[in-house]
């Protein structure tokens, strides 16, 4: 069975309320745009959002606060976004945080099946609140459980028809996150046929992708960026 779908197909699918969506990206960058453009078109809503960090407001995954489709976020801040923040103050959604290098440790330690990570950091800390802390060679750790969701969506740059994924630049969380998903999407620009692709430049094997979409062509991504950071002020 071909892995491909049309995005409004997958995302009607594979993406219902009150779900949890892991997005990779940071910042407008390999974030999944046509995904987020999609839910928003379907109006999705009720849902917990994971990613590192959140955005601006008016972009990518910011647009699905700006359409009240959420109810809880999960990352590592939301300074970015005075939408987010307004939201989270009102009680209109709510906010877990986790320091960013925890956050992708949580979702690695699901993606490979394990039953949680130790760290250091957070101890003597409100991040101990309600967490199992443990002792070891005299020195204390806090126990973080795995942390996986019903959809992940992806952004890479070109797929073959099996759904091995190629990233272009960083990859940023996007091949930790891909493992960490009941069903993974991955949004890509050009899908290509299997053996096309040189083993040594996969990030994501296909394994871990359950549709591959096409997306945007790569100077709608590149526009978007640009036009996000003339609005925040880091690129004239």
């Amino acid at each position: 069975m071909s892995k491909i779908m049309d995005m409004k197909e997958a995302i009607s699918k594979y993406v219902k309320p009150g779900n949890s969506i892991m997005f990779g990206g940071f910042l407008g960058c390999n974030t999944p745009l046509k995904a987020v453009d999609e839910i928003v078109n379907q109006r999705i809503g009720d849902l917990t959002v994971i990613s590192t960090v959140n955005s601006f407001v008016d972009s990518d995954i910011g647009i699905l606060f700006n359409n009240n489709l959420v109810n809880k976020f999960v990352g590592s801040h939301i300074g970015t976004n005075p939408t987010v923040i307004k939201q989270y103050q009102s009680g209109q959604i709510d906010v877990e945080f986790f320091p960013q290098g925890t956050l992708i440790e949580k979702i690695r330690a699901k993606g490979a099946g394990l039953g949680g990570v130790i760290t250091p950091t957070g101890v003597g800390t409100l991040m101990e609140e309600g967490k199992q802390k443990l002792t070891l060679d005299n020195k204390e750790y806090l126990l973080e459980t795995p942390l996986g969701s019903d959809v992940t969506i992806i952004k890479g740059c070109k797929a073959d028809k099996m759904g091995n994924v190629v990233y272009k630049g960083t990859p940023n969380a996007n091949p930790i996150m891909a493992m960490a998903g009941n069903i993974t999407i991955a949004e890509v620009e050009e899908i290509v046929e299997v053996g096309e692709l040189k083993p040594t430049e996969i990030g994501t094997q296909a394994i871990f992708v359950d549709a591959i979409c096409l997306g945007y062509d790569s100077n709608t991504y590149r526009d978007r960026t640009r036009e996000m950071c003339k609005r925040v002020g880091i690129y004239k």
